[in-house]
C-alpha cells in the first residue's frame, strides 16, 4: 500500500519566550480558550543506554507521526507548557480574559490594565459603551501581545451577543480591525471569530469580500452539513467543527434522524461530519481550512487524519509525544482524509443546494440547535462576567 505524505507544517517560535502561571479555571469553555498551536518538527531526544537517542537512531513519536498529515493544536494551554508545544497562533476571547483577570501577575495583565486606562473608553458617559470599550480594547491588547509571540495568526472572539445581528458583526469587527491598525498588527495576522448562525455566515461573506479573515465556530448541523456547507460558500477562512459534542449529543439524546442513520450505518456522528464536510470543501474547491475541535482521544485523532486542524486534548498530545515509532512504523499511519479521496466522494443534489437563510434554517435539526444555542449561552455568560469585573476594577489603582 502506498501512502501519500503531507510535508509537515512549517513553523517558528522562540524558546526565550517568558513564561506566566496563566492557568485556565474549570467549566471555561474549551472552544473559547487559548488555542495555541505547536511546533512539531523540533527534534525530540529520548535517552537510553550507551547515550543514544531517538535523533541517532531514527526513532521518532507519534506526535511527529500524525503531524504530516495535520496540524495538531492544543485544547487548553497552561503557559508553562510554552516548551513542551511551542504554539505558532492564537485565540484571545473572553474565557482568556477571564483567565488573566483571575491571576494578576500574568505576563497578559498589563495589557488588560492599559484597557481599562484607556482616556477613549473611560471619557464615554454611556455605561454599557464604556465596558464593550474597555472589552475590545483588552481584546486587542492582548491579542497584539500575541502577535509578537507567535508566528502565526491570533483570532479574537467577536461578542456572541450579535450572533444574529449581521451589521453589527460587521461593525465590531471594523472596530476591532482598527483597534489593531492603531497598534500596528496588520490584517493577514489576523482572524475573526464569528459563531455560524446565518446571520454569522453572512457576515463572514461580506468581511471576507473586504478581505478580511474569518473563523466561524459552533457548527454542529449534521442534516445536509448545512453550516458547514453555508460556511464554505461564504468563504469562511477557517470552519471549527465540534466532535465530541455532537457525539455526547448522540449518546444522550435522540430524535434527530442524520445522526441516527449514521449510528446505524456504524459511524460516530462527530467524525462522519467531519469527513464529509472535508470531502465537499475539497472536491468543489472552497479556501476554508477545517478544524476539528473537541477531539476526545487518539483514536478519534487517528480517525481524522488529513483534516487542516485538529484540537486535542493536552493528555492526548503528550501520550503521543511520549510514544515512540520506529521509522517504519510511522509509515503505517494512515491519511483517512486526502483532496484525491474527496473527489470520489459522491454528493446528493439535495447536499449541493445553494443555501439561504430559509434552507439553512430548515437545515438545522435538533443537535444543531440545542448545541448552537448552549454554546452561545456560555459565550455570552462569559461576557458578561468579563464586563461585570471590569465594572467593579475599573478605574484601576493609577487612573
Amino acid at each position: 500500500m502506498s501512502i501519500s505524505l503531507q510535508s509537515p507544517p512549517s513553523s517558528f517560535f522562540s524558546s526565550s519566550l517568558p513564561k506566566s502561571r496563566l492557568r485556565f479555571a474549570n467549566g471555561f469553555s474549551s472552544s473559547s480558550n487559548l488555542l495555541f498551536k505547536f511546533n512539531a518538527s523540533f527534534p525530540v531526544v529520548h535517552a537510553s543506554s550507551g547515550f543514544s537517542s531517538s535523533v541517532d537512531t531514527g526513532l521518532s513519536t507519534e506526535l511527529d507521526a500524525v503531524s504530516t498529515f495535520s496540524e495538531i493544536v492544543p485544547d487548553t494551554v497552561i503557559f508553562d507548557d510554552f516548551e513542551k508545544f511551542p504554539p505558532t497562533a492564537a485565540t484571545v476571547s473572553s474565557s482568556l480574559l477571564l483567565g488573566i483577570l483571575s491571576l494578576p501577575d500574568t505576563i497578559f495583565r498589563n495589557a488588560v490594565d492599559m484597557a481599562l486606562a484607556d482616556s477613549s473608553c473611560s471619557g464615554l458617559d454611556n455605561p454599557e459603551l464604556r465596558l464593550s470599550c474597555f472589552v475590545n480594547k483588552a481584546l486587542v491588547n492582548v491579542g497584539g501581545d500575541l502577535a509578537k509571540l507567535v508566528p502565526g495568526r491570533v483570532s479574537t472572539e467577536v461578542d456572541a451577543r450579535l450572533a444574529y445581528d449581521t451589521h453589527g458583526i460587521i461593525r465590531r469587527v471594523h472596530d476591532l480591525l482598527k483597534l489593531y491598525n492603531e497598534i500596528d498588527i496588520p490584517p493577514e495576522r489576523l482572524l475573526f471569530k464569528i459563531p455560524s448562525t446565518w446571520q454569522g455566515i453572512d457576515a463572514s461573506r461580506l468581511l471576507e469580500s473586504e478581505g478580511i479573515q474569518t473563523h466561524l465556530t459552533f457548527v454542529y448541523s449534521f442534516f445536509s452539513f448545512a453550516q458547514t456547507a453555508a460556511a464554505a460558500q461564504a468563504g469562511a477562512s477557517v470552519i471549527q467543527i465540534f466532535v465530541g459534542r455532537v457525539r455526547d449529543w448522540a449518546r444522550n439524546h435522540s430524535g434527530d434522524p442524520e445522526i441516527e442513520a449514521a449510528i446505524q450505518r456504524g459511524e460516530d456522528p462527530g467524525l462522519a461530519l467531519v469527513k464529509k464536510a472535508y470531502n465537499y470543501i475539497h472536491k468543489y474547491g472552497h479556501k476554508s481550512k477545517l478544524m476539528a475541535a473537541a477531539v476526545r482521544n487518539k483514536q478519534d485523532l487517528f480517525s481524522l487524519l488529513g483534516v487542516d486542524y485538529i484540537i486535542a486534548p493536552l493528555k492526548v498530545l503528550q501520550s503521543l509525544k511520549e510514544s515512540i515509532t520506529a521509522p517504519d512504523e510511522k509509515y503505517s499511519y494512515v491519511r483517512r482524509l486526502s483532496p484525491q479521496s474527496a473527489s470520489s466522494y459522491n454528493f446528493t443534489a439535495e447536499e449541493l443546494t445553494k443555501w439561504d437563510q430559509l434552507s439553512l434554517s430548515s437545515a438545522m435539526g435538533p443537535a444543531s440547535v440545542e448545541l448552537l444555542a448552549a454554546g452561545l449561552d456560555g459565550y455570552v455568560n462569559q461576557a458578561k462576567r468579563v464586563e461585570e469585573l471590569f465594572d467593579k476594577i475599573w478605574p484601576p489603582p493609577n487612573v
